[in-house]
């Protein structure tokens, strides 16, 4: 099979819950643990963080990622879902893993995929460990899929353990509490290994004490410590300070990270990298400043408050729960356009309920149906929008709404796409 044909036997064999929802999803790691026991447990040879969250654990991967990248290290990235190609998932110093790599891996293990019949998810973890064991990465950052406690990723014993916040997603396999999420996403902490929350909340502290206690290892929350504040901004790009305990840590510092919900994501990161400073890592700030400055370029980061054009102005945002459309809204609302071009599609299992009422009223919709066996119908989705007053017409397509809003919409004014990953991933 050649990389096209890999990757959609892949794709058709395996079950993938971007794709095809809650049939995918198993709360079991014995195929994980089959996996990595053939591969000669891979995930042993290399050096991690691992990171959950609700929203922000991509951006906080992509950006330690830049900043190991900056001070020389070797660095791999695990990440998903991806946007345009599989290889976005697997990636170091930035880099694709080869079609020729993937080709290869699946060719190898493929008996033993159809014996063992792993999830997608479960089979592109095992190689995503396979490539950087084989690299030889000096450190891997590893960002979980859905969960924690049962995630496909949760084999490895970290450096450190992350995670950035906790909000309602997921809800059916998580639990429909906060503190059940923060159960299932305080999983990813192991004995003796150092914790960091990323946002504190109170009806979810007390789930990480009482693990990091009942573990036994050092947990701190990175926004009892770090502040960051934006100074100035232009559309793409933003200058902050960072505090520490009140106090100026770095000032004016300049970051490709662009949207207000980046500050919260920052303080996570400058609270992870002070851990690990403490156990040897030379991180400075001239490193930081450079990393922060280039994070989309060092580790390929795409599909968050992403610039496409300029005149009208476009923006991407991946966000697709209501703690992300809080965000994501709330910037745009700042920006203060005449006008706003929506173009919007979701997956099926998205509670509307909670995402509908964050939307401007007075944008116009282009409601669109995501490529792929989950995505809502735009009928469906536009149905559900006029109970909140908010008003446009359903398209075929997401190309068919996109092209539509781009129509419609004057040089000053905004087209902004959204709703979902797959989504974005069909305009960028």
């Amino acid at each position: 099979m050649d990389y096209a044909q890999t990757v959609q036997w892949l794709f058709a064999q395996l079950p993938m819950f971007q794709r095809i929802g809650a049939a995918a999803f198993k709360k079991d790691l014995t195929n994980t643990l089959k996996l990595t026991a053939l591969m000669g447990e891979p995930q042993r040879h290399f050096k991690s963080v691992h990171i959950a969250g609700t929203n922000g654990k991509g951006t906080t991967a992509h950006t330690l990622a830049a900043i190991f990248t900056t001070a020389g290290y070797k660095t791999g990235l695990y990440i998903s879902p991806h946007y345009k190609d599989f290889r976005e998932r697997i990636k170091i110093d930035g880099q694709y893993i080869s079609e020729a790599e993937v080709i290869d891996f699946v060719a190898k293990y493929q008996e033993d995929f159809i014996a063992i019949e792993p999830s997608f998810f479960e089979m592109t973890v095992a190689m995503a460990f396979d490539h950087f064991a084989r690299h030889q990465v000096d450190i891997a950052i590893i960002e979980t899929g859905m969960g924690g406690r049962f995630d496909s990723t949760n084999v490895i014993i970290p450096e450190l353990s992350i995670i950035t916040n906790i909000g309602y997603d997921h809800t059916q396999f998580l639990g429909d509490t906060l503190p059940l999420i923060a159960f299932e996403k305080a999983g990813i902490i192991k004995p003796g290994v150092p914790a960091v929350i990323g946002e504190t909340h109170l009806e979810t502290q007390a789930v990480f004490t009482e693990a990091a206690v009942e573990r036994q290892c050092p947990i701190t929350f990175a926004d009892h410590s770090y502040q960051v504040v934006r100074i100035d901004s232009e559309i793409g790009s933003m200058t902050v300070d960072v505090l520490k305990d009140g106090k100026t840590y770095i000032q004016k510092l300049v970051t490709d990270l662009y949207g207000n919900y980046q500050l919260k994501n920052l303080a996570t990161v400058f609270g992870a990298v002070e851990q690990l400073q403490l156990q040897g890592y030379k991180i400075d700030e001239v490193i930081l400043r450079k990393g922060l400055a280039n994070v989309q370029q060092i580790s390929s980061f795409m599909g968050r408050c992403q610039v496409l054009r300029r005149k009208p102005l476009v923006l991407v945002d991946s966000g697709h729960n209501e703690a992300g459309f809080k965000e994501i809204f709330s910037q745009i609302k700042e920006l203060n356009f005449p006008k706003v071009h929506v173009v919007i599609g979701t997956v099926n299992d998205k509670d509307l309920t909670k995402m509908l009422p964050l939307l401007p009223k007075d944008a116009t919709y282009y409601f669109c149906r995501p490529d792929l066996p989950r995505g809502r119908s735009a009928e469906e989705l536009r149905g559900a929008a006029v109970a909140y007053d908010l008003n446009g017409d359903s398209y075929p397509s997401v190309q068919a709404a996109y092209k539509a809003a781009l129509a419609a919409a004057n040089q000053d004014e905004m087209v902004f796409v959204g709703g979902s990953v797959f989504v974005v991933a069909e305009v960028i």
